[in-house]
């Protein structure tokens, strides 16, 4: 199988790194400058399940058009990057490559639906915190760090998805290749759009917010609201899932806070829109009131003006 990894951040360079590392073969689609690094440098994952000095396979848009077909295209942008992602990739998805996404949330599939076609844009997500170093290392930030994919409703199955399992398994990547890959998604959805809207809102990690007179109830009330989407959505939570869920976005002196609220911290731009936005729109759609999303989502926008302002 050769898999095409757009970029080399936090989240494609852990995994096409690890994959790398086993011996798969994985070319990072990159811009020249960093092309250049990690031709001279190779591609370094610090991370609390090994660190790895890996030789790192790159390729730059010139020269993609004249590569040999992928059979895999491993896109893990920034939501905010998705049209110009696109661009990127076209050329590979024209040879006959499809389409790998694991970006948060499922506003996504739309824009690659219309630009690739539904039959070339596979479902998938994954559960890692994982940035950039100030040289270009993979910072992997804490041990979960694991990829779910699957064909979408409608779609035959695809042996390029058996391969990237066997690959993962080869490689150690904690993977789960699931034929309800929608109900993974809305779970993961569910959950992480409560965590975004919680912590970003009260710009503070679970541990503390909970610590406050009703800040259980409200993480509570985030995620109730988030589960009636999905039950709307025809993707009920299972129930297993609901308490996992709960009791991590619960849990008293957590640490954890989203990655939005991470980037929000650092005055980046963030994907409010894609995820908690989203959330807000989907319920409005169905007539479901979600006061503590829409409070999320104004604070979130009103954080967007003033960066920009």
């Amino acid at each position: 199988m050769r898999l095409l990894v757009l970029g080399a951040g936090g989240t494609g360079g852990y995994f096409g790194g690890r994959l790398a590392q086993a011996g798969i073969d994985v070319s990072f689609l990159v811009r020249p400058a960093r092309a250049a690094l990690l031709r001279e440098r190779g591609l370094r994952i610090l991370s609390p399940l090994g660190d790895a000095d890996v030789p790192a396979q790159v390729i730059t848009a010139d020269e993609l058009r004249d590569a040999a077909p992928f059979d895999l295209i491993l896109l893990s942008c920034k939501a905010y990057d998705l049209e110009s992602a696109m661009e990127a990739i076209a050329p590979a998805v024209d040879a006959g490559g499809r389409v790998l996404p694991l970006l948060n949330g499922l506003r996504h599939y739309e824009p690659l639906d219309a630009r690739f076609g539904f039959d070339n844009v596979l479902g998938g997500l994954c559960f890692i915190s994982a940035t950039l170093g100030a040289e270009g290392e993979i910072l992997h930030l804490g041990k979960p760090a694991s990829m779910t994919f699957g064909e979408r409703d409608g779609q035959a199955p695809d042996g390029r998805l058996q391969a990237l399992a066997a690959a993962c398994a080869q490689a150690g990547v904690d993977h789960l290749y699931t034929p309800d890959i929608a109900q993974a998604q809305w779970t993961k959805y569910s959950f992480l759009t409560a965590l975004a809207a919680g912590t970003c809102l009260m710009r503070s990690p679970i541990g503390t917010i909970v610590a406050g007179e009703g800040g259980v109830d409200f993480m509570t009330a985030l995620h109730e609201e988030c589960l009636a989407v999905a039950v709307a959505s025809g993707q009920p939570v299972p129930p297993p899932a609901q308490a996992s869920a709960r009791e991590t976005l619960t849990a008293a002196d957590s640490p954890l806070k989203a990655s939005m609220l991470r980037d929000l911290e650092a005055g980046q731009r963030v994907e409010a829109a894609h995820i908690v936005g989203d959330m807000v729109h989907r319920a409005a759609a169905h007539g479901i009131a979600a006061p503590c999303l829409q409070a999320a989502w104004t604070h979130l926008q009103a954080y967007e003006a003033q960066r920009n302002a």
